[in-house]
């Protein structure tokens, strides 16, 4: 294709929405003009399932609840006062909090003012958080960290970061989040918290806040240990969709971010892409090219390279957002159809220093999503080269990453802010969030449910379970894998793995022989 031709295609196919500062550009999808009348009944099916969403029509059927992240940000749009009021009260109740902490109001257990933040949750409850921060918390007041995990080591090293810090954790403010308060990261994380401070005199409740449901295990402990406060964590909130609601803002509105600003930005996104005119809706013509790139059947994968520091952790938030949500064995009618986007990526230019040679050259089985940040930095930048700044560099990147992919017939979608603010982080999280809802009513898959991580949660419990099984079998003397699990019934494989973690840990002895099936332990 000619220039003139890229120069034309390029004018054909971009969307602006100048009040954004933000732009779509679809041009080297290479997507026919005509797609969308093949997808005719698809789009109307989509374009109606947004409005029975917004409308506040069961659309998790698998789990008979709503879906209300839209309203997060508009609450003049919920279907029932109460709902409002269920926005509406908990955000001005966490903006006067947050006011309180930051100003000294509110102080830890020895009078002073809070300066870290301890951030305690699993999935949607700490990758929104930690995508927010990354993106937008730079100037925060409360040095923020993370428990996201059930990994010991990783909580170490943590606690050890913010003993560190000149406060410590007498200073450190911890949010525990949960929507049932039974999550095991989570519950896990918080007790590792308490068992902490309580290590060095603190009471766990004088430093913490909960982000719960209504009378949830979490509910119950935060009110049983005196926890500052509370804030109301609704069922029509999935997790994954829950940065907007108080899972999201408590902690953002903690570090002075503009939360203002991100909800705003996102109600306008929302408003611009309620278009029944494709050529007008952004999020449309996102879903509509991840249909075309995969045929309908997530054939492609996704690699999201926003090039700019600070969005570092975007490809990881759409991870979960993308994939939790479409990777679906089953659609609505029950047929099998594995649908499904593989999403990963870093950010650029790092990336071309990495995986872009595969991009380029390897297995063409992705398509591109290029974020791109116009401005550089605040103030004048130095020259790297003569009239040559970074941002120029980077700019060069992204545009000869973007050609040079496309030369060897890989597609990329360019989404543009002008900066990375509240407003435009914003926009591109409501972006993409209504961009999976229309996905999934194309493909006909329900998007708000997890069967998936369901189960694998209920295999943890039965291995739980056996866990403790082994432990009450072993004695002083050396006994197999095969002995253990004969005498409580148990899979031989299962009960060897439940011994060797066991034995790592320092609750048995192990003595390997030549093969697992000789290996024994003993206490």
């Amino acid at each position: 294709m000619s220039n003139s031709s890229h120069w034309q295609q390029f004018q054909d196919t971009i969307t602006r929405y100048p009040e954004l500062e933000f732009s779509i550009d679809s041009s080297r999808m290479d997507i026919p003009a005509d797609y969308h009348d093949s997808l005719a009944a698809e789009i109307d099916r989509a374009v109606s399932g947004i409005q029975k969403i917004e409308a506040g029509e069961i659309m998790n059927p698998d789990e008979g609840r709503m879906v209300g992240h839209y309203w997060l940000r508009n609450a003049s749009l919920a279907p029932t006062e109460e709902i409002k009021k269920q926005i509406t009260e908990p955000l001005a109740a966490l903006k006067e909090f947050a006011k309180n902490v930051r100003s000294g109001a509110v102080t830890n257990s020895k009078g002073g003012r809070f300066e870290n933040l301890l951030i305690i949750g699993i999935g949607g409850s700490a990758l929104g958080p930690q995508f927010i921060y990354e993106a937008l918390g730079s100037g925060s007041p409360l040095k923020t960290y993370f428990f996201d995990n059930t990994d010991p080591a990783g909580i170490d090293t943590t606690l050890a970061d913010i003993a560190s810090t000149q406060g410590g954790l007498s200073k450190t403010l911890s949010v525990v989040i949960s929507k049932s308060g039974g999550t095991p990261e989570t519950r896990n994380g918080m007790l590792e918290a308490a068992a902490a401070y309580e290590a060095l005199g603190l009471d766990f409740g004088n430093h913490a806040v909960a982000v719960t449901g209504d009378d949830s295990k979490l509910f119950n402990y935060a009110v049983e240990n005196n926890f500052l406060t509370t804030f109301p964590m609704e069922d029509w909130v999935g997790g994954r969709t829950s940065v907007m609601s108080t899972v999201g803002l408590v902690p953002a509105a903690l570090q002075g971010i503009d939360i203002d600003a991100l909800l705003n930005g996102a109600a306008d996104m929302d408003e611009r892409t309620r278009s029944e005119n494709i050529k007008e809706n952004a999020a449309m013509q996102l879903a509509l090219a991840w249909h075309h790139a995969g045929n309908g059947k997530g054939e492609k994968d996704m690699v999201v390279l926003p090039y700019k520091d600070s969005l570092v952790l975007f490809s990881k938030y759409l991870q979960q957002l993308v994939m939790e949500s479409l990777g679906k064995q089953k659609d609505l009618e029950g047929n099998v159809v594995h649908q499904g986007i593989a999403v990963y990526g870093n950010k650029g230019s790092t990336d071309q220093h990495a995986y872009v040679q595969q991009l380029r050259d390897g297995v063409p089985n992705f398509f591109a999503t290029f974020i791109e940040v116009r401005k550089g930095r605040d103030g004048e930048s130095s020259e790297v080269e003569p009239n040559t700044t970074a941002a120029d560099y980077l700019q060069g990147f992204l545009r000869g990453t973007r050609t040079a992919l496309y030369e060897n017939g890989r597609k990329s979608i360019t989404l543009s802010i002008n900066e990375v603010n509240a407003r435009t982080v914003g926009a591109l999280i409501a972006l993409f969030e209504r961009a999976v809802s229309i996905y999934a009513l194309l493909v006909n898959v329900n998007a708000y449910h997890q069967p998936g991580v369901e189960a694998g949660k209920k295999a943890a419990g039965i291995f739980l379970e056996l866990l403790q099984q082994v432990k009450g079998e072993l004695s002083d003397s050396p006994q197999s894998a095969n002995k253990n699990a004969s005498t409580i019934g148990a899979d031989p494989e299962a009960v060897y793995h439940c011994l060797t973690q066991m034995a790592a840990n320092g609750q048995t002895s192990q003595n390997e022989g030549a093969n697992p099936a000789s290996d024994t332990f003993q206490l």
